[in-house]
């Protein structure tokens, strides 16, 4: 097996770190010399590759990841969920262009836990580390981050559990063109669609994800209101903790309602990186 044909993000690897130490040390509030030195690199390096990465300065991208901002853009994303229900949109309309489409695995086919499924798969470098995704002729079917200190054999080994019965073949030219899909360089993109395993209930709630808006969060009570199962909230975690293909299915933009970013199944410090770098593109789109 080829891991990978490419080198994963070494660059984001430091800006992991940078995030963890900086969060760490909230209240100190750390120049930019004291974190440049904790991630071994030059101030002036640090900066570029932050800046370059993310569009906007250490300084400013922490500020997105405080419980009084969060809080903030909880009431906001609040706001234009009634609004659409004032204007007489249920919450399963498109309130937004959905770049994303998903489609379930039939009965049959859950039940069969994915035999006659053919998987291709790759490693490849994303803005949020290495990652594994997989493709079938029917959608992307698996998406997950690799820690820099795991094996990626691991993380391929979670996925053929999840496709049971599938076939499974390594194919780093045809997953490429899908990974620069999902993370394009510029904001044009092509509409992607999904091939998802799950439960009616945990395809409800993924299906509800998809309608958070890039930059924008959500906590576990609105998702379980949206879908009209406002009790169901230790459901409405698991099914968010269970979803198999990251970043597409936007399980990072559901926070505590309290502002508090909380677990991720891909590490919190992924967590805190994707929110921030979204929040920062949709704030500042000239310089993407």
């Amino acid at each position: 097996m080829t891991l990978t044909t490419e080198n994963p993000h070494i660059n984001y690897q430091r800006i992991e770190q940078a995030i963890r130490y900086l969060e760490d040390n909230v209240r100190r509030q750390p120049e930019l010399e004291e974190v440049a030195e904790k991630v071994h690199l030059s101030p002036f390096h640090f900066q570029r590759i932050f800046t370059e990465w993310a569009g906007i300065s250490p300084k400013r991208f922490l500020q997105y990841l405080t419980v009084d901002y969060l809080k903030d853009k909880l009431l906001q994303s609040r706001n234009l969920a009634e609004a659409a229900e004032l204007a007489g949109l249920s919450s399963q309309s498109r309130v937004y262009d959905l770049f994303t489409t998903l489609e379930a695995v039939t009965p049959q086919e859950y039940k069969e836990r994915g035999a006659g499924i053919r998987v291709e798969y790759g490693f490849h470098a994303s803005p949020f580390g290495l990652c594994l995704i997989g493709v079938t002729e029917r959608g992307i079917c698996w998406l997950s981050f690799v820690a820099s200190d795991e094996d990626p054999r691991h993380a391929l080994e979670e996925m053929k559990a999840y496709w049971h019965n599938s076939v499974f073949h390594e194919s780093q030219e045809l997953t490429k063109a899908f990974v620069e899909q999902v993370f394009p360089e510029s904001p044009l993109q092509k509409k992607l669609h999904l091939f998802v395993k799950g439960t009616n209930f945990q395809i409800r709630v993924w299906e509800a994800l998809l309608r958070v808006p890039m930059g924008e969060v959500t906590t576990y009570q609105d998702i379980a209101r949206s879908i009209q199962n406002p009790n169901a909230l230790q459901a409405v975690g698991s099914a968010v903790g269970s979803n198999h293909i990251a970043y597409l299915i936007p399980c990072h933009r559901v926070i505590r309602k309290d502002g508090v970013l909380g677990q991720y199944r891909w590490s919190s410090a992924r967590k805190k990186s994707i929110i921030g770098w979204e929040m920062a593109r949709q704030e500042t789109p000239n310089k993407h």
